[in-house]
């Protein structure tokens, strides 16, 4: 699977005071105005592609008590943060335990400059099923409102694995000038992530060789392998990684977040989740949908899905953007691609078939084998500003020169020059398999990934392979399939993609509908999310959901 991100945001430049509709900015000021895979740019949070490290993508349902004021959470607003730091979950009678909840809700955050934005640390507890036992830091970055506040905005770019705090770096960009004049923008580093305490696996050397490895296994010999490689990997990060691989998952991650919320000294939470952050932000409006204040899911991810369903819709949603790529390609001159949409397409799979035993030679030294050549070219679907450097991309693989893709397949992996990885990968692996089940054998997988090479070329047979990281995994996976329902809480906004490969429409679809008040918003676009990508009739639906808590209506549809 690839890893879920609100990654197009980051890479539509757009202008940070936003004062004039997208279609009346200067070309500059346009999304394909400048190099879309600067560092500057890079996506904030993708969906990892199981068939890298072959991961996929687990919950977890918290072990303890549940959360619940006083009233039974009847859907009224929340009391303020402070009568709030008063209340335990249902169920804790120990003293001793009453006041670790507490301390934990009643901190007092003290901010430092971090060069343009301010920073922090908040205290949770390790497991939260024993919240006087260890303790971690997360940590907080915050760009200030510009004006009067309303309060916090806590904001997640998703993978799971990729760094909240470091979203914030991007805040100018990806929000309207309005927002941020009303809210102080805050993203963290979930626990295992980024400088809360992260998750540790493999050196890069080792990440290197298994990105670059066998993600197809063709025999039985090629199978055994792949099973002792993902069952090392896996051993590796729980060995490394100490007591919080443990508690990595979703729901822990959610009840932080109430932390945060309490912290930061809102009644209710204001959230943008993207891609795997809407996972969080369903989770969260499930767990406390008293405390659900003005939520936007973007990019959104069906908690009641299994991982086959799972991995079969992203099959599905990437087969579709390399559709949309193809045609578009086609309509151009200098296509390296022929005929039909469909023969394009097989002539795209024919090159990744032909990279399992023959590997191209790269400008870099490196060798573009199979798995890295399917992460290139579907680092591709997820924003049509990278259609162009797709197509020359694939213009020197079909002559054997596989210099571009691995340039694209090095940004999704989040390599830099010097060989060095960030730790995004070892997150997503410890993280989704906690939150997801796999409970398919090898040979049950095998078969599904035959099936998806069937149904979804080019990128079925390794999405279907996918499924063999966490078939692995040595720790049980704690969050169930579930349909959410957020009984009583306020209005949520759901927006979908019509084009999104990582995140199908499906998937928007499915999760308004099993929220008891969610909103579907349909962008006729291409590309993972839809928020920052250009489209005036999103952007203002969405600020003014969270500027005016304007109720947008049941289905609303935004042109391309």
């Amino acid at each position: 699977m690839f890893r879920l991100s609100h990654s197009a945001a980051l890479r539509s430049c757009r202008p940070s005071d936003r004062t004039e509709p997208a279609s009346a900015r200067p070309a500059s000021a346009r999304p394909g105005s400048v190099d879309p895979l600067s560092p500057r740019l890079r996506p904030a949070a993708r969906v990892l592609f199981a068939g890298l490290l072959a991961t996929t993508v687990t919950g977890s349902l918290l072990a303890g008590c549940s959360f619940s004021d006083d009233d039974g959470g009847s859907g009224t607003a929340a009391p303020s943060a402070l009568s709030k730091a008063g209340k335990v979950p249902q169920g804790v009678k120990d003293p001793a335990a009453q006041e670790s909840y507490r301390q934990f809700y009643s901190q007092k955050p003290v901010w430092q400059d971090c060069e343009d934005f301010e920073c922090t640390t908040v205290t949770v507890p390790v497991d939260w099923a024993d919240p006087g036992g260890a303790s971690i830091e997360l940590a907080l970055r915050r760009l200030p409102a510009a004006g009067k506040s309303f309060g916090s905005m806590l904001i997640n770019p998703g993978g799971p694995g990729v760094s909240g705090a470091d979203f914030v770096e991007s805040a100018r960009i990806v929000f309207g000038r309005k927002v941020r004049e009303r809210f102080d923008i805050v993203g963290w580093d979930p626990r295992g992530i980024g400088k809360s305490v992260p998750i540790k696996c493999v050196s890069d050397a080792e990440i290197e060789r298994l990105l670059s490895g066998e993600s197809t296994p063709d025999d039985a010999t090629e199978i055994a392998q792949s099973i002792a490689e993902q069952k090392k990997f896996a051993n590796a990060c729980v060995d490394n990684s100490g007591e919080i691989v443990r508690h990595v998952d979703t729901i822990s991650t959610v009840k932080d977040m109430d932390v945060i919320r309490a912290v930061l000294g809102d009644e209710t939470l204001s959230y943008y989740g993207a891609s795997y952050g809407t996972y969080l932000g369903a989770w969260y409006a499930e767990t406390f949908p008293w405390r659900a204040g003005r939520l936007v899911l973007d990019g959104a991810v069906d908690p009641s899905l299994s991982t086959e369903q799972y991995t079969t819709g992203q099959a599905l949603g990437f087969q579709r953007g390399m559709k949309a790529f193809v045609e578009d390609c086609l309509s151009r001159s200098g296509c390296p691609l022929r005929g039909s949409t469909e023969q394009a397409v097989q002539q795209l799979d024919n090159l990744i078939q032909n990279a399992d035993d023959h590997a191209l030679r790269t400008d870099v030294g490196r060798e573009l084998t199979q798995s890295l050549m399917v992460t290139g070219l579907a680092m591709g679907m997820y924003d049509d500003q990278f259609w162009p450097m797709l197509t020359e991309a694939i213009k020197k693989a079909v002559k054997g020169d596989g210099t571009g893709l691995l340039k694209l397949a090095d940004t999704y992996n989040e390599r830099d020059e010097g060989g060095r990885y960030s730790q995004v990968l070892a997150a997503n692996s410890a993280i989704y398999c906690l939150d997801h089940a796999v409970e398919e054998s090898p040979e049950q997988i095998r078969t599904l990934a035959d099936a998806l090479a069937e149904r979804y070329p080019p990128f079925g047979r390794s999405m279907g392979w996918g499924l063999l990281g966490c078939s692995q995994w040595p720790l049980d996976a704690v969050v169930p399939a579930k349909k959410l329902t957020a009984d009583s809480a306020a209005p949520i906004l759901v927006i979908g993609t019509k084009g999104d490969p990582a995140t199908p429409y499906e998937w928007a679809q499915s999760l308004a509908e099993q929220l008891s008040s969610g909103r579907l918003l349909t962008w006729e676009g291409e590309g993972h999310t839809a928020y920052s990508r250009g489209s005036d009739c999103v952007e203002g639906i969405v600020e003014d959901f969270f500027l005016a808590g304007k109720d947008p209506g049941e289905n609303r549809t935004c042109p391309a």
